[in-house]
């Protein structure tokens, strides 16, 4: 008996609904062998959720964030991911410690610290912080992200945690990261014991010196994670929610991922989407359609 094909046998993407480019790659499939999906992609899922779509699409990683896993309680995130045989590639986030209160601000760090061993992350992201309590004192914003890293640094190293400092994108500049190139990051980085760099596609892509840079990360084996999505345009109205799905914009993924590859880096691949077209669509079908654009785009 025949008849018209179902979305599985005839996927198509979210969130454009156009028919997919390339079959689902199955669990399994070795192009997935290095693949992690991020918790925000997926949002409306908690962490159970998370692990278990992620096992039946054959994805062995997952990044996770700090609220989700609260919500759930650290214990039970943890042994969910461990019992799955599941990677955390990431655990977001550290950070924002250019605010009034510098030690309440170390004290969460130490906290997230804390609960990234526990989950035996692969690192924990560092969004440092934007101009904060000092106006437009940029150079002091930066100062004071330095100082209270040095103070952080050999906590993370001494529990096994690698602080992966993100730089972020220029319009972020003034209220969530003082870094803004890869450059500024891995100098900071270079002064930390055990601290590395995340190369997020949606924030370095534009830089004229992010090669060399991923070059230099590489050489001194400080990448400790590589994310992707896509630059679209127009940007929405809140560029938080403007990142889209890999392959729907503007950055050469597979050329950011081959230069990140060369320098040494065999860690995940982690796609982290802040969209509301994503976040509207069924979780399922957004990870399948993760699967297809990274093949298609990234590999």
């Amino acid at each position: 008996m025949t008849g018209a094909p179902t979305a599985r046998t005839a996927p198509r993407d979210v969130p454009s609904g156009r028919p997919a480019a390339v079959p689902t790659p199955q669990p399994g499939d070795p192009r997935l062998a290095r693949l992690a999906v991020n918790q925000m992609t997926v949002r409306s899922w908690g962490v159970r959720d998370l692990v278990q779509g992620c096992l039946r699409a054959g994805i062995p990683a997952v990044g996770l964030w700090r609220e989700p896993v609260a919500e759930a309680g650290l214990s039970a995130a943890a042994r969910w991911v461990r019992d799955a045989g599941l990677r955390v590639s990431s655990y977001c986030r550290g950070g924002f410690l250019t605010g009034a209160d510098r030690a309440a601000a170390l004290d969460d760090n130490r906290r997230a610290v804390d609960e990234a061993a526990e989950l035996g992350a692969a690192c924990l992201v560092m969004v440092v912080g934007g101009l904060g309590a000092h106006g437009r004192d940029l150079p002091g914003a930066r100062a004071r992200v330095a100082d209270a890293l040095a103070e952080l640094a050999p906590y993370a190293a001494e529990r096994g945690v690698r602080l992966g400092l993100e730089p972020l994108h220029p319009m972020f500049c003034a209220d969530r990261a003082v870094l803004s190139t890869l450059g500024q990051a891995l100098d900071l980085a270079e002064t930390l014991p055990g601290a590395g760099v995340v190369v997020d596609a949606y924030h370095v892509w534009w830089d004229p010196q992010v090669a060399e840079q991923i070059r230099r990360a590489g050489a001194a084996h400080r990448i400790v994670s590589f994310q992707t999505c896509d630059w679209t345009l127009p940007l929405p109205a809140d560029v938080l929610e403007g990142r889209g799905m890999p392959g729907d914009g503007h950055v050469d993924l597979r050329a950011l991922r081959t230069a990140v590859d060369a320098a040494g880096y065999t860690g995940d691949i982690e796609v982290e989407i802040f969209n509301a077209d994503v976040w509207a669509a069924d979780p399922d079908d957004v990870i399948a359609t993760i699967a297809r654009r990274h093949v298609q785009h990234v590999l």
